[in-house]
């Protein structure tokens, strides 16, 4: 049988005892949720509030694994060599996907990351220099912008010359079947095909220095 975690909202130590009544004798403790792998259940009695707050701390955690995972990798690529890799098959998870993360998270150090953003976010800027990123990153905090907000101002408003990099474009002679393999690699990943492409392409070249070195 499958390990259930269970997940209670605003608790932030050791909790002090309750006081019995008469009505709480022989009455278990609600839980908000009960979780495995695969599922979620909810207390039927559960509040609106704390419905609220548990989506608001999921969100965390979904943006937090999302730096976790590249801090991981990062991590055993530079202290294990190749052996990494076997670490990361282990897991089970898309190597692809985990090299976009290991990418985002080497463009972005720990000081530069914000927490009132998601991964998503930063990952949109990625190709970007630093003075750019922050510039950008300041403007999605302050307005509230979602990724899709971030990436459709971005795209308006950002001309190549602003990147500060001597490249101002590149085109590539594609197939119909590799752009939609692309296309399907990209969208499992949450990302559209071009910011998908730019950190595949830089996770593709620092495979291939490292390999070199």
């Amino acid at each position: 049988m499958e390990a259930t975690q269970v997940i209670r909202i605003g608790e932030t130590g050791p909790r002090a005892p309750e006081r019995t009544s008469q009505r709480r004798i022989g009455r278990p403790r609600a839980r908000a949720a009960r979780s495995t792998s695969t599922a979620m259940r909810f207390d039927p009695l559960l509040a609106f509030e704390t419905w609220e707050q548990l989506g608001a701390r999921l969100a965390r955690y979904a943006t937090g694994t999302s730096w976790w995972l590249g801090d991981w990798l990062a991590f055993g690529q530079e202290k294990y060599g190749r052996r990494y890799k076997s670490a990361v098959a282990a897991t089970g998870l898309d190597y692809q996907t985990l090299r976009n993360y290991a990418v985002v998270a080497r463009r972005f150090p720990f000081d530069r990351r914000r927490a009132d953003l998601t991964f998503q976010h930063h990952a949109e800027l990625c190709a970007l220099n630093d003075e750019a990123q922050e510039l950008w990153l300041d403007r999605a905090a302050h307005h509230g912008w979602s990724k899709a907000e971030l990436r459709r101002r971005l795209r308006g408003q950002l001309s190549p010359s602003r990147t500060g990099d001597a490249a101002t474009g590149l085109r590539l002679s594609i197939d119909a079947a590799s752009v939609r393999r692309w296309q399907r690699a990209a969208a499992r990943s949450g990302e559209e095909l071009e910011a998908w492409a730019i950190c595949a392409l830089d996770a593709a070249a620092l495979v291939a220095l490292d390999e070199g070195s």
